[in-house]
């Protein structure tokens, strides 16, 4: 029989789709499947519902919380784990098995990007996993940076929805990069930008900058990569701005992802023609390349002090706050109840 394109015992199929709405069960905070009782966190002999989640690395019970990291990273050696010298998902984990009492194992903490030794974050995103529902999240967010150095700040700590995933979930992200441009270099700054003592003409990085906006084979910007994967080296570039204020000069870049050293890559070539040793109509030809050592004849990789991790942007279907879960903390205020000081 020929379908008439309506749903039995609705008049229109935009009827239909409002039920089924209103049917739909809001997403929940625990990781779905099968369901299980657990005691919980805050011992009141009260109970949450956790749910299973099937992942590559095996099933996976518990809630999952995204958290908004920033960090100084001149005394780290990047993000990815390593115990010895330090870095930044070691410490928060380090910081996260005191504050839940889970073992490392347990808490699954994913970084959405594994920035590089000496490069900074305002808005890097993690999420990990516990058995467990809280309460409030502000007492485990004061906890949090209670325990972390103070190069190393949880900005914002909340329920994630089971499908949420620091890293896959991401749709694009954006970094600065900040150079000091004059003769004598602001020692405020010098952990956080790179200085060239040359004159750079910030029109003509500007005009070389657009030559990256769009869909490109990045193979000729990136260094080979730390791990066994093979990432796809065609990215989107959505912007590539060149902003100058008084000595300093912003490069700000957006774009769906990134491979590794690209960013710093294409700062360095910039630079070069900052300095006007070479012509911005240089950027299409080495892109064309699609070939490391086309890059390396013009330049190398720019510092990492001077490159920050800003924003991700991610899927907002990911980013609803599920039920059955805490509010999200973004700090606490303290405030003086009564002044103590004596009055004269």
């Amino acid at each position: 029989m020929a379908s008439t394109g309506r749903v039995a015992g609705f008049s229109d199929m935009s009827s239909a789709l409002a039920v089924a709405r209103l049917l739909t069960p809001a997403p929940s905070c625990s990781l779905s499947a099968s369901i299980n009782v657990l005691e919980n966190s805050a011992g009141n002999g009260s109970v949450a519902v956790a749910e299973t989640n099937n992942s590559a690395n095996g099933t996976v019970s518990g809630y999952k919380w995204r958290l908004v990291l920033a960090y100084d990273g001149t005394q780290y050696k990047g993000w990815q784990y390593q115990q010895s010298p330090p870095t930044i998902q070691c410490i928060v984990e380090k910081a996260l098995t005191r504050a839940t009492k889970l073992e490392r194992k347990d808490l699954h903490l994913v970084g959405a990007s594994r920035t590089d030794t000496g490069v900074h974050a305002w808005g890097q995103v993690a999420h990990f996993i516990t058995p467990f529902n809280y309460d409030s999240l502000e007492n485990v967010h004061a906890a949090l940076n209670g325990l972390l150095p103070s190069d190393i700040r949880v900005r914002e700590i909340s329920p994630a929805a089971p499908e949420f995933h620091a890293r896959f979930s991401a749709k694009s992200k954006i970094y600065h990069y900040s150079i000091y441009n004059d003769a004598v270099m602001d020692p405020f700054q010098h952990h956080f930008v790179y200085h060239s003592v040359y004159k750079l003409n910030a029109s003509v990085m500007s005009e070389a900058a657009k030559h990256f906006v769009g869909k490109h084979d990045f193979s000729a910007f990136a260094n080979a990569s730390r791990n066994d994967r093979v990432p796809d080296p065609v990215k989107h570039i959505f912007r590539f701005d060149v902003i100058e204020v008084g000595a300093l000069i912003r490069l700000e870049v957006e774009g769906s992802g990134f491979l590794y050293r690209q960013v710093r890559n294409m700062v360095a070539l910039l630079l070069q023609i900052g300095k006007e040793a070479v012509p911005p109509e240089i950027v299409p030809k080495i892109l064309a390349s699609r070939d490391r050592k086309e890059l390396a004849k013009y330049s190398l990789s720019a510092p990492p002090q001077g490159l920050c991790l800003v924003s991700i942007d991610y899927n907002e279907r990911h980013l609803i706050l599920p039920s059955g879960c805490p509010a999200n903390s973004l700090g606490r205020h303290h405030t003086v109840r009564k002044c103590k000081l004596p009055c004269y």
